[in-house]
């Protein structure tokens, strides 16, 4: 099997770039940058991607016998100076770039195939490279950075200053092809269905006759991460579903209904609305709230395993920005034995591909993501049964309609706020946000049209009571977040 190693250098980029690499249908396996060389000759890589933030590369540094191995090395952010620091290049601090930036390429380089001469890049550095090594050339710059991009052909080290992953890298992703291809001689036959195989096997390996409980929120993640898995330990897997008051109107029903008559796995519904609402009487402030939610979560959740007699592992179904948005790390340090989070380098798009190999109906695959906060976190300020009973109300008929138009197919989340005014005489304010992203890192607001709107924001004004005013939110990430708060 074809495989491409992305050594980390640091930073979050290393499971993204992983992401284009599998993208072009090429396995892609990631690895921290003090994997012993042994290990790295072992794995018989086609090509190696080294990869970092803008990190210290005297500290961050990689074995120099990588670039003896006669395997094509991009490296890619601060792996690029470091590339040129080991072999003997000037690297200084400048001015700070960070951001789109126009970049100019040399379309002679291997790399930069049928790559536009002039295009867009996102960069994120503070050093630069003020001389590329003896025997590099330069094959890209921006107007900031005279060295965008360098490297020597002969040795097989390409490099780059700024990052292709980055979707505001317009032709990122053709660099990216054009390494792994072109240069790394890929052919690019892998599919998530050779994930899902290789997974299967490696967890029924793992866990043998053991029994395994599932964290199981409703989202596509933790649905596929337990359909998965019930084929791997049948009737030793136990979903615990924990309604904690916040969830989306009927969203309970649905998952109970999904879960027993759909799939046949073994469902605990925890009715815990009363118990979360009381946690949160007077809690204002949005880290305050997720941090009382989180913990009561884990609390019912232990004591739901404690009653069933403990576990031998407990399955987590977190992608990888679930964990950036501290999601996944929820179930860390708790007693509840071996955690299994085998989504925990993909992304959300790529867990819905594996859903539609499992034959998990294509509706269940397109119901999008829910925080596991739900919608507490969507009510500013404080928290009441008629504020939760609003939101409830107004978010489901933003959906109605964007499903009803089949935008749900296109937008990455969309979702309605109770902003902080008073559910009195004048009425209370929501908000309805949507937004366009394939990763959750970057995300663009959505350009609905104004008819759409129009319509939610009748319907929200005349049928949800206490409701005066909607509007719509038009910023991106960045600067604002895909969620309010």
């Amino acid at each position: 099997m074809e495989k491409i190693l992305v050594l980390n250098l640091g930073g979050q980029y290393d499971r993204l770039i992983a992401r284009r690499v599998r993208e072009i249908r090429v396995c892609s396996e990631i690895l921290p940058y003090s994997t012993p060389i042994d290990e790295i000759k072992a794995g018989d890589y086609k090509g190696i991607i080294l990869i970092g933030d803008d990190c210290d590369s005297s500290v961050h540094s990689v074995s120099e016998e990588i670039f003896q191995l006669s395997i094509p090395v991009l490296a890619v952010g601060a792996a690029c100076e470091m590339v040129a620091s080991i072999f003997d290049g000037k690297v200084q601090a400048g001015v700070k770039e960070f951001g789109k930036q126009d970049l100019t390429v040399d379309m002679t380089s291997r790399l930069f195939k049928e790559v536009s001469i002039k295009s867009a890049c996102w960069m994120n550095h503070t050093n630069y490279i003020k001389q590329v090594p003896r025997g590099f050339r330069i094959s890209a710059k921006t107007d900031l950075c005279p060295i965008a991009a360098m490297e020597c052909e002969v040795k097989k080290i390409y490099c780059l200053q700024f990052h292709p992953e980055i979707l505001h890298t317009r032709e990122g992703g053709r660099i990216i092809k054009n390494f792994v291809g072109g240069i790394c001689g890929c052919e690019g036959s892998w599919t998530m269905a050779d994930f899902l195989q290789s997974t299967v096997l490696d967890l029924r390996e793992k866990i043998g006759d053991k029994k395994v409980l599932c964290a199981l929120s409703g989202n596509i993640n933790s649905t596929v991460a337990a359909v998965m898995l019930s084929k791997v330990v049948g009737n030793n897997l136990t979903a615990i579903f924990i309604d904690h008051g916040f969830l989306r109107k009927n969203e309970a029903r649905h998952v109970e209904s999904l879960f027993k008559e759909e799939f046949n796995i073994n469902l605990i519904t925890v009715d815990a609305k009363e118990r979360f609402l009381g946690k949160l009487v007077g809690v204002e402030e949005p880290g305050l709230k997720k941090k009382v939610l989180n913990t009561e979560f884990m609390r019912v959740f232990e004591e739901e395993a404690t009653r069933l007699g403990g576990t031998d592992y407990l399955l987590v179904g977190a992608s990888y920005p679930d964990l950036i948005d501290n999601e996944g790390v929820l179930f860390e340090g708790a007693d509840l034995g071996e955690i299994i989070s085998p989504f925990s380098h993909l992304f959300n798009e790529e867990i819905r591909k594996i859903g539609a190999v499992l034959g998990i109906p294509e509706k269940l695959i397109t119901h999008q993501l829910f925080p596991n906060t739900g919608l507490a976190l969507r009510i500013l300020g404080k928290i009441t049964k008629e504020k939760i009973t609003i939101i409830q109300e107004a978010d489901s008929i933003f959906e109605e309609e964007i499903e009803a138009a089949g935008f749900n197919r296109i937008i990455a989340r969309y979702f309605a706020v109770l902003a902080e005014t008073s559910v009195a005489e004048d009425g209370a304010v929501v908000v309805l946000r949507a937004v366009n992203t394939s990763d959750f890192m970057t995300a663009d607001w959505t350009r609905l049209p104004y008819e759409m709107i129009d319509k939610v924001s009748r319907r929200i004004v005349s049928e949800v009571k206490g409701v005066s005013r909607v509007v719509y939110d038009v910023t991106s990430n960045p600067h604002s977040t895909v969620e309010w708060e």
